[in-house]
């Protein structure tokens, strides 16, 4: 079965991201499109570096053709985010791209993106399902590529320049060329070389890029910017005395940063970073949008400036959503995506990272100093994650447990609520919180757990491991 997670349909290659899938998941939209009557608008495809990436982007092109649907096809491996800014722009109902984003090299996967450029949300993938099991499987053709391209339905695009465009009049370049920035980039791999060097070479920023060739296996890593990932990006820095280290995941939505001391900045501190200089330095006002695992520091600034910050289940749909519902002007996660208001209403590793050279020019601080000016304002918070793989049994003992039963283990911190909106979450009273859930994209188990102290957290988490019988 093909089943969309928190973000979008991944899958293990060869086993369920098969040409045949691909194409009754292509048919399947297809048939929703010309339903709802937009067939001829057309839709647009993007693919990013990995395996199968290209071929199964010409796999789902080929049977859209054969449906007589316009296709607009980029011909180049490209960030995640240029494919939605492509719908937004010229005002398409639906567009693809080939990806699994930060999952392991073996998973491919297709994300789907609807009117505005935004993540396809629970209803539409809901919907895009039952179409796919009302499929019939050998009713499923293609069109010869070729074909395809000589009769204009396949129209073979690049459209980056106009996506840089958009990103570089969006953000003050003359202060971040006044700034004389020295700038690492490591891609991971990924997509995000390209635009990234343009816009910082354009702001006379001076840029050192590793990890740029591509590679199929991400280097045998996970394509992810983590701090367990990213320690050659963190060396880099202190050696060659950079300002920033900007990291990319494989598709370019979500971002790593190390600052100026070497250090990993957690996602959650670039966030309330850029969410505290869109308020104090830009003048912005309005609210902000995290999920149910992303830090409750982002709430503590808000409530600083009058401003409302709004929590959400896992998952970029439900960020877009609530940002267009609240007219927030930012909004992010925990893992390293964020969205900003004026831009696209998704995830963009490309444009955070311009407003973050942005940041540092027109502020004139040094990253770290910034961050500790966060946490003299805020207070500090330790977040620990933990994944863990499950059997189906397993499984299904510990969602009977949580979620059927909803028993929880005797804890040493008061708990001021509890919430079961995406697994559980536990809301202490001292401003502590612990999430429980199941991931969307992997067979994994995931806690968080935010305290004031990290030993605090360690032991919640460990508290938590035990009554599960995790380890």
């Amino acid at each position: 079965m093909i089943r969309f997670g928190t973000g979008g349909w991944r899958a293990v290659i060869g086993e369920e991201f098969t040409k045949e899938n691909i194409q009754i998941l292509s048919k399947a939209i297809c048939e929703k499109m010309r339903n709802e009557g937009v067939a001829q608008k057309g839709i647009v495809l993007g693919y990013d570096r990995r395996f199968l990436s290209k071929e199964a982007m010409k796999w789902a092109a080929q049977v859209i053709a054969k449906e007589k649907i316009p296709v607009y096809l980029i011909n180049k491996s490209v960030p995640t985010p240029l494919v939605m800014f492509y719908v937004m722009k010229h005002t398409l109902p639906y567009g693809m791209m080939i990806t699994a984003s930060h999952n392991p090299a073996i998973y491919n996967g297709i994300k789907v993106f609807t009117e505005g450029g935004r993540d396809a949300d629970e209803e539409q993938t809901a919907q895009i399902e039952q179409y796919i099991q009302a499929v019939d499987r050998d009713a499923v053709e293609d069109m010869p590529y070729g074909e395809a391209v000589e009769n204009g339905i396949i129209r073979e695009i690049y459209p980056l320049n106009e996506y840089l465009d958009s990103i570089i009049e969006s953000v003050d370049m003359e202060k971040i060329r006044a700034g004389g920035l020295r700038v690492a980039l490591d891609p991971m791999y990924g997509v995000s070389e390209t635009s990234l060097k343009t816009i910082l070479m354009t702001a006379r920023c001076e840029v050192e890029t590793i990890h740029e060739r591509h590679d199929t296996l991400f280097g045998g890593k996970l394509p992810a910017p983590t701090a367990d990932t990213l320690r050659t990006l963190q060396n880099y820095v202190l050696d060659r005395k950079c300002d920033l280290g900007i990291a990319t995941d494989g598709d370019a939505d979500r971002i790593g940063v190390i600052d100026d001391r070497g250090n990993f900045l957690h996602p959650n501190d670039i966030l309330v970073l850029l969410y505290y200089y869109l308020l104090k330095y830009k003048g912005w006002r309005g609210p902000a949008v995290r999920n149910i695992c992303t830090t409750h520091l982002l709430d503590r600034v808000a409530q600083d400036f009058g401003q409302t910050c709004y929590e959400v289940p896992v998952g970029f749909k439900h960020i877009s959503a609530k940002m267009n519902e609240t007219d927030a002007i930012i909004g992010g996660e925990s893992s390293g995506g964020m969205a900003v208001k004026g831009h696209i209403r998704g995830k963009d590793g490309i444009y955070a990272s311009a407003l973050l050279a942005e940041m540092l020019a027109v502020t004139g601080m040094k990253l770290s100093e910034f961050m500790d000016t966060i946490r003299r304002e805020y207070g500090a918070m330790a977040l620990k994650e933990q994944d863990y793989r499950f059997d189906q049994r397993k499984k299904e003992a510990i969602s009977d447990l949580l979620l059927v039963q909803k028993q929880l283990p005797q804890l040493p911190f008061a708990v001021d609520r509890v919430s079961y909106l995406d697994g559980v979450k536990l809301y202490l009273a001292d401003g502590g919180w612990i999430s429980i859930r199941f991931s969307g994209t992997e067979p994994l188990l995931r806690i968080f757990c935010e305290m004031a102290r990290a030993e605090d957290a360690a032991a919640l988490c460990g508290l938590f491991e035990d009554y599960l019988g995790l380890r």
